[in-house]
């Protein structure tokens, strides 16, 4: 896995780490696609569910897909908190937190953009996510 990871992908996916704020690739990032597991490539979160809650790391209402976003509780750090993981890769993704657009769910899926790659909408179809052009 080292060898297919940066440093910051690992350090976040696979050691639960958490990127620094504000400079990451996807905080300020509004183009229409979908965000994928960086590990498994499955579906996460839509562009459209995006929005910036001023946090410093990627915002999402809501999964793309329910099924494949698990939440745990963590009370790492002396916090009591959610933690997000993908299903299939077991990857740390971030936490989920009740203080998103109400509304919306109501709910703030704070996410690593290290956990996360971004498939434009116009390259659906050719990196093998045609059912999702569906959803634009």
């Amino acid at each position: 896995m080292k060898e297919k990871l940066t440093d910051m992908q690992y350090f976040v996916t696979q050691q639960n780490g958490t990127e620094p704020p504000f400079q990451n690739e996807f905080d300020k990032h509004f183009v229409e696609g979908i965000y994928v597991d960086v590990v498994s490539g499955k579906p996460l979160f839509h562009s459209k569910d995006k929005y910036d809650a001023g946090c410093g790391w990627p915002s999402f209402t809501r999964p793309i897909e329910d099924q494949e976003v698990l939440e745990k509780f963590d009370d790492s750090h002396g916090m009591r908190r959610v933690e997000v993981r993908s299903k299939t890769a077991d990857s740390h993704l971030g936490h989920v937190f009740p203080d998103g657009p109400q509304e919306e769910t109501g709910l703030r899926y704070c996410i690593n953009s290290a956990a996360l790659r971004f498939i434009p909408k116009e390259k659906l179809k050719e990196e093998g996510y045609e059912e999702y052009l569906k959803l634009f």
